[in-house]
């Protein structure tokens, strides 16, 4: 399925984390690789822990942060699609 600004994610079950000092490191299990999230990074995957709709991540990161829309969204998708690609996520119908 194909990520858009309507879609909806969740972490995938392929995956081990841990919060470090406000960052998040990821194992990803498929590929053996180790990944690592920033603070809003973080926020992001402590957001996708359950299925959430991208217009509503966008809506909780511009509350908590200083940021536009328009590149909140583009960010966002950027940060979703990288971790799509490394097998962290999933994107729901």
């Amino acid at each position: 399925m194909t990520l858009s600004g309507e879609s909806t994610v969740v972490v995938s079950k392929d995956q081990m984390a841990s919060d470090i000092a406000g960052e998040t490191v990821i194992l990803g299990l498929t590929a053996g690789r180790y990944y690592g999230l920033d603070a809003v990074g973080a926020r992001v995957w402590q957001l996708i822990q359950t299925p959430a709709a991208v217009p509503d991540l966008v809506a909780t990161i511009m509350s908590e942060y200083e940021v536009g829309r328009e590149q909140c969204e583009a960010d966002l998708l950027k940060l979703l699609r990288q971790m799509i690609d490394a097998g962290l996520v999933e994107v729901r119908g």
